[in-house]
């Protein structure tokens, strides 16, 4: 069973794509998973023949946990794959306790299909005050799956707590999700909105959190978008936003200092050596997932444009890998979509600093020459950063954002879109 995220601790195998006997290749997908916090496709780590399946579907399995056995081709050798933490459960049952190799899948009692729930259906469950008894499950063997509980909430006249559609802009989306809140009714937490209000409380009660903002000169940035932006998006399919420039900027800066791209280990402060940068991705008001660009200094601006769109188009539909919401150094949200002036974000535990990337306007700019000064309309953005006190203090953090600030300001940005 993957790590499908940090803090996530279980998951329960949806369904299964391939049998025993089965040939299947590497990174094939071979299973659903689903936790209280996605649902995703699992890919083969390698090629060879499914041998065993130890867990069914429907069953929830602790992180780490042997779901599936698959061997090399004509041989009873097991392929290698990657090693299974020390502390992880060798097998999995539907309550979560280690089984012994040789307890076969098919050896073991039938249980009750409700206490085969997954943890979004468990959470559903709970947020709507529900007997799983009543429920009929159509899931294999009977499980209960999140559309049976939805389907039941609707027949008793009750709102389900499921997200609302997308729609095409924010705007019309907000709209449609204060439409469906009557005045008096309960809105009950979906999971997604539950992890994220005890994530975000954990942290805020954790860290002293200070709060910094810079303004920036976003006219390079802008020239580069205009020049550029028309043939981006015909070639590419989607808008050329700031954001690829912050992230490059926030990159640049976090090289020179390391400090914020750490995080907290007893006594002292862990520096990452890769920038791996969380970008805060909003699930059309319904909570935030924080899918992970890895290696960002190494990338190019294209390259950088093109996964964060990936990665927020494939949040959204509930797609991301399961390595892709793990290992981030640092953390950008970004509320300038909606011409916020300044956010004061929290941060993702276990790093130390948060930003946030909010509206930009056209403001009247002095601009200082060599035959004096002279005001300029420019596009000039916010960005503040949220910094956990224990791990630096204020004259770091206030030059780290001077260089994102110097960078943003006096990049080349038209020469970096072409590289």
């Amino acid at each position: 069973m993957p790590q499908l995220g940090e803090t996530v601790a279980e998951g329960v195998v949806t369904k299964w794509y391939k049998k025993v006997g089965d040939t299947i290749k590497a990174d094939e997908t071979l299973f659903d998973v689903e936790t209280d916090k996605v649902s995703t496709e699992i890919p083969s780590p390698v090629a060879g023949v499914v041998a065993e399946i130890v867990v069914a579907e429907g069953i929830v399995a602790k992180v780490g946990a042997r779901l599936a056995v698959i061997r090399e081709a004509g041989t009873s050798k097991p392929v290698a794959a990657v090693p299974v933490a020390a502390s992880a459960s060798a097998t999995a049952s539907p309550v979560g306790i280690a089984l012994p190799p040789s307890f076969a899948v098919s050896d073991r009692p039938r249980v009750n299909a409700a206490e085969r729930l997954s943890p979004v259906v468990r959470r559903l469950i709970a947020e709507h005050s529900l007997n799983p008894g009543d429920i009929t499950g159509t899931g294999r063997d009977g499980r209960i799956t999140r559309e049976d509980v939805t389907e039941f909430i609707a027949s008793r006249g009750t709102r389900p707590a499921v997200a609302p559609a997308s729609v095409s802009t924010a705007v019309s989306s907000a709209a449609s999700v204060s439409s469906t809140v009557m005045a008096g009714q309960v809105s009950p937490f979906n999971s997604v909105r539950k992890r994220v209000a005890e994530n975000t409380a954990k942290s805020w009660h954790a860290a002293p959190h200070v709060l910094q903002v810079v303004e920036a000169d976003f006219h390079r940035v802008d020239a580069a978008r205009k020049l550029h932006g028309a043939d981006w998006k015909r070639r590419e399919g989607f808008a050329l936003t700031y954001l690829p420039f912050i992230v490059r900027a926030v990159s640049i800066a976090l090289g020179k200092f390391p400090k914020l791209n750490a995080s907290l280990q007893g006594d002292g402060l862990a520096l990452h050596r890769r920038i791996n940068i969380g970008i805060a991705v909003d699930l059309n008001f319904d909570g935030l997932l924080v899918p992970v660009l890895k290696d960002v200094p190494a990338k190019s601006l294209p390259q950088i444009a093109k996964e964060i769109n990936d990665l927020a188009q494939r949040a959204r539909a509930g797609k991301l890998r399961p390595d892709e919401m793990t290992e981030g150094t640092y953390t950008i949200t970004n509320n300038g979509a909606f011409g916020t002036v300044i956010t004061a974000p929290i941060i993702n535990q276990p790093q130390v600093a948060v930003l946030s990337a909010d509206g930009i306007r056209k403001k009247p700019v002095v601009i200082e020459g060599t035959d004096g000064d002279s005001i300029a309309i420019r596009p000039v953005g916010v960005l503040a950063q949220s910094f956990d006190h224990r791990a630096v203090d204020g004259s770091y953090s206030a030059a780290f954002l001077a260089e994102v600030k110097t960078v943003i300001e006096t990049r080349n940005w038209e020469q970096a879109l072409s590289a």
